[in-house]
């Protein structure tokens, strides 16, 4: 399973929670398959979906799930210990490793060699870290969603993506539409 066949197994799963996907394809292809104002887009800051994920649901009790990417997560390392050493309990970190850099033509990343992303995060300090293969990452985010504990689950599946449309939304209506269904 490719990234796009990975989120399209997620659409069931996640109904009224918050949403923030990581920058450039991520973005495009969870917004193909089902845009709704409970999902934030990131059309730039790569590396930051999982940072400003943790960071709403610090700020309030709504469920908040990131989905970010092997590479994007590898450029900001230093989220999994913030993660790490102060637990939200309506908070999931989605890390879909593919093993390459997406949205810039697939160079593979380090997760993609020898890197363990679970390995990272469990150093760091992340108490409840889930490696999962692709076909198994809805069952995994229904677990976590259920328990209703932070999860840091690691999706492995294989590097891919589908051409859809852009997002034709820019940043400011993206953000003012999600602001609004965090205050519902």
């Amino acid at each position: 399973m490719i990234r796009y066949e990975v989120l399209k197994t997620l659409l069931p799963v996640i109904s009224d929670e918050l949403v923030v996907c990581n920058i450039g394809s991520p973005s495009q292809e969870l917004h193909a398959l089902d845009d709704r104002p409970t999902n934030f887009y990131m059309l730039g800051t790569m590396g930051l979906a999982s940072s400003i994920g943790f960071g709403l649901a610090l700020v309030q009790d709504k469920p908040v799930i990131s989905i970010d990417g092997d590479g994007s997560v590898l450029t900001n390392l230093a989220t999994l210990s913030t993660i790490a050493n102060n637990p939200r309990d309506n908070y999931i970190l989605l890390i879909i490793d593919n093993g390459s850099y997406g949205s810039t033509g697939d160079q593979a990343t380090y997760a993609g060699k020898k890197t363990s992303l679970s390995a990272v995060a469990t150093g760091c300090g992340c108490e409840n870290v889930v490696e999962v293969s692709a076909e198994k990452t809805a069952a995994a985010l229904k677990d976590a969603l259920a328990a209703r504990r932070m999860t840091i689950i690691i999706s492995k599946c294989q590097s891919g993506n589908v051409q859809v449309p852009v997002i034709k939304m820019n940043p400011i209506m993206i953000r003012e539409r999600f602001m609004e269904a965090v205050r519902r």
